[in-house]
């Protein structure tokens, strides 16, 4: 079953979110786009590649102007401007122009380095999303963010360029090891933590057929937490207000992510930094003590951390200070004002994201008191 969540930009149809289980009908959606006359260019890592490359490309091959493959090798440490050098490279030589197309192929790095080659390359050309993890299909795939890392500062450079398209195979999920599929979860959990308590209580009504990956599950899943992201995208879609609500646990997250020099998946480090944040929202009194322990513990059946060994908390409250969504000096915290309601704070000190810090932090000599 196909189902479509139309994307608006401006009050206008900018681009639909297509859920489906098969590949099948993703040049049917192409062909909607006027396609047929243009060179299109997969973009995707060496992981994906094996699995799905050579059935996309076949998908292509034959119905459009020209179909190629471009493929970098996986991994977050590949996120970088030298990467996004190559595709210039690779396009320029294949003689693509402004009217042609990239497919994003892949996880959230793919994504997001695709993304800002579109956005960039010849002043922009068009590109679409075709995610294949969890945390790519549930959050960096929708909302037109891209970009790459700088020196291992996460997306420290970047553009905001909307898809034309996102075409999620849910099929994809399967291939997933379960530390992978884990970690897209805490995407959806933020959703509903900021915007949706009724959401956040059907996930945990569901967490056995989402442990379990039932594809009906997963779908509807997706499709209410895209619809929570497409509300606040297109309320304010380029970041100047409501849409930072969605870095809720993002600013510790990065910092543990930068800190650990990625050995940790983002999902795993939003969970860690969603923890912190609940726990600053119920010492300002924002959340009772059971709503926060509620908040920490959920994360725990979908194989999400809680605490982190052997953290230096003085560093990651140094780390949050290169985070980019510093404003004027001061961090955009996002707390909750309760489950299911988020708020932008500019007041939270470095007192209490230390404290915060201390919370996750779990050390050895923890471990033998």
């Amino acid at each position: 079953m196909s189902e479509k969540l139309p994307i608006l930009y401006n009050k206008k149809p900018c681009y639909d979110i297509v859920f489906t289980q098969s590949f099948d009908g993703l040049w049917d959606e192409l062909q909607a786009l006027g396609c047929a006359d243009k060179r299109l260019c997969i973009v995707t890592d060496s992981k994906v590649d094996e699995l799905y490359g050579a059935a996309v490309l076949n998908l292509l091959e034959g119905k459009c102007l020209k179909a190629v493959k471009y493929v970098f090798p996986n991994g977050e440490e590949n996120k970088t401007p030298d990467t996004v050098a190559g595709v210039y490279r690779f396009l320029i030589e294949e003689g693509f122009d402004r009217k042609d197309l990239l497919v994003a192929l892949g996880g959230g790095v793919v994504g997001d380095l695709t993304g800002f080659a579109a956005a960039t390359y010849l002043r922009g050309i068009d590109f679409i999303q075709v995610p294949t993890t969890l945390l790519s299909q549930a959050d960096s795939s929708i909302g037109g963010k891209t970009g790459v890392d700088f020196d291992g500062y996460k997306n420290m450079v970047g553009a905001f360029k909307m898809p034309r398209l996102v075409y999620m195979n849910l099929a994809t999920l399967s291939t997933l090891d379960d530390r992978q599929f884990f970690s897209g979860f805490a995407e959806i959990m933020k959703h509903g933590l900021i915007k949706d308590c009724i959401f956040y209580e059907w996930l945990i009504e569901n967490m056995y057929e989402i442990c379990e990956r039932d594809l009906n599950v997963l779908q509807e899943m997706l499709l209410r937490s895209c619809n929570v992201k497409k509300l606040v995208v297109e309320k304010d879609p380029t970041e100047q207000g409501d849409r930072a609500l969605l870095n809720f646990g993002h600013t510790i997250g990065h910092a543990i992510e930068k800190y650990k020099n990625f050995q940790l998946y983002h999902g795993e480090c939003v969970a860690l930094g969603c923890v912190a944040a609940a726990y600053i929202s119920w010492k300002r009194e924002m959340i009772s003590m059971e709503e926060y322990y509620e908040i920490r513990d959920m994360f725990v059946p979908f194989n999400l951390p809680i605490s982190i060994y052997d953290i230096d908390p003085g560093e990651i409250v140094k780390l949050t200070k290169s985070d980019k969504k510093m404003e004027a000096g001061k961090i955009k915290f996002i707390l909750l004002k309760k489950i299911g309601k988020a708020v932008i704070d500019r007041t939270v000190t470095e007192e209490e994201i230390l404290a915060a810090v201390n919370e996750i932090n779990f050390s050895e000599e923890d471990a033998h008191e």
